[in-house]
């Protein structure tokens, strides 16, 4: 008994270390970009697309963890346990009492997965649960209305080709928000913080940085492909799908 206990034990530690070895990249990505300037958008973001959404335990389970991620780190990974957040988060509905009772936290954190507004993302130690903070760009129930608020207030882009949507960091938000914030190449969704922008022509092949000669990428993608054409990496996909 002893022998099959240690073996789950480890292959416990294995899919913990596996799975933070699969968001090292996107983590790094995002710490890299984060700008603290950009928390007001952020936050007005959340309150305009997800918060409305959500029931009110969500809701301050979400601010919670968004506020020791985040907001304390610029990362989107926080370790929480059951335990540490039934005090200190909100209080109980029928208002007497401070407490959430264990099954009412479990309750709200499986609801916050089941709407991809939470995402576990490593094995439940002593000290909690490592968790991925998503933000509304990332989660399906909130994409639908800001395409609606894009359709209404963003015009068509009409700028000169020559203007640069690489390196201006207002410009490269269009193409992310032309895109979806969706990888071009495998469909992964993105944020802000961790889409990359891939020259359709490559710059060593004439490309520009044009809005039309660029497209959001992951970092895998992007890294993979290189130098090569795009088609490259069309081909590559349907031979990984035989």
């Amino acid at each position: 008994m002893s022998d099959t206990t240690d073996k789950i034990q480890q292959i416990r530690s294995l899919l913990d270390e596996l799975a933070t070895a699969a968001t090292s990249d996107e983590h790094a990505l995002f710490a890299h970009n984060f700008d603290a300037l950009e928390l007001p958008a952020i936050v007005s973001s959340i309150v305009d697309y997800l918060q409305p959404l959500l029931r009110p335990y969500e809701s301050a389970i979400y601010w919670h963890l968004f506020r020791n991620s985040i907001l304390a780190t610029g990362q989107q990974f926080v370790r929480a346990s059951t335990k540490g957040m039934r005090q200190g988060v909100i209080t109980s509905s029928s208002g007497q009492s401070a407490t959430l009772s264990y099954a009412t936290v479990q309750d709200t954190l499986a609801a916050l997965e089941d709407k991809n507004v939470i995402a576990k993302v490593g094995d439940t130690t002593r000290n909690g649960t490592l968790y991925k903070v998503n933000l509304p760009e990332e989660i399906a129930i909130c994409q639908e209305l800001m395409a609606q608020d894009k359709e209404r207030g963003i015009q068509p882009v009409d700028e000169p080709r020559e203007l640069d949507y690489y390196n201006v960091r207002e410009n490269r938000l269009k193409v992310f928000e032309r895109d979806g914030y969706k990888c071009h190449y495998c469909g992964k969704q993105l944020t802000r913080f961790t889409a990359t922008l891939d020259h359709i022509q490559p710059a060593s092949a004439g490309g520009d940085n044009s809005f039309d000669n660029l497209t959001t990428s992951c970092l895998h993608c992007n890294s993979r492909r290189g130098n090569r054409p795009v088609m490259d990496m069309y081909a590559d996909g349907k031979d990984n799908n035989r």
